[in-house]
């Protein structure tokens, strides 16, 4: 009798991002539970139409410590997060041109510029790394206050000047009195294994292949419209 296989572990982020990444995955043959799909279900793991795989629901910036760190083989996360951590032991084979918004900076709208040649700021943002980094290659250092939400009220509370944050139409900046002053980065999920897992585990390596090719067959779609 044939050994079972062992489940692979395939990370998911809540929120945004989900609801285009699913006619995606499916078509890569990643199809979950009915219950999966059942808002009053608080289940963080979830079975798939494969008996091998098994779908884990979790905070975006959890998805790329799950993978990461071996837990999880497989997941799908916004590029930002991966530019967050850039863990070493990541890596994002496929661009799924879905979840597309930006990273950037914003100021209350009554706010006057920053003075030329200031050296210090402080930022509230839930990505410090890469607000530090984006500042610092200005030669500007960012102290970074660290918020996972309601960041826009950090400016009219005094908290900080500057937020750095996720925008997608810059309906809530402007509902808030905020103003987009400066993108930093262009953001899109991106399908991401764990490297050791994809040089050891032949299915990993076959879920690469699978979206890589609806990502294709997409972008020739459109270009052919």
């Amino acid at each position: 009798m044939p050994t079972p296989q062992r489940q692979l572990t395939f990370a998911v982020p809540k929120g945004r991002i989900l609801d285009d990444a699913l006619p995606v995955m499916a078509r890569a043959g990643v199809v979950p539970e009915d219950g999966f799909h059942d808002k009053a279900n608080r289940s963080l793991s979830f079975a798939t139409t494969r008996e091998d795989m098994r779908l884990i629901r979790v905070r975006a910036f959890d998805v790329a410590t799950f993978v990461a760190h071996g837990a999880a083989e497989v997941g799908i996360v916004g590029s930002d997060v991966i530019e967050e951590f850039d863990y070493a032991d990541l890596y994002a084979p496929v661009d799924l041109d879905i979840g597309h918004c930006r990273l950037s900076i914003a100021r209350l709208a009554s706010d006057p510029v920053e003075p030329a040649g200031a050296s210090h700021l402080r930022v509230a943002t839930k990505y410090p790394n890469l607000t530090a980094r984006h500042f610092e290659a200005q030669g500007i250092q960012a102290e970074c206050v660290k918020l996972n939400g309601a960041m826009e009220l950090a400016p009219s509370l005094g908290l900080a000047r500057q937020i750095v944050d996720l925008v997608s139409t810059g309906r809530t900046l402007k509902q808030n009195g905020l103003v987009e002053t400066q993108r930093i980065l262009d953001i899109s999920a991106r399908l991401i294994v764990n490297r050791a897992a994809f040089k050891t585990e032949p299915r990993v390596a076959e879920l690469v292949a699978a979206f890589r090719a609806d990502a294709g067959a997409r972008l020739a779609s459109e270009k052919a419209a």
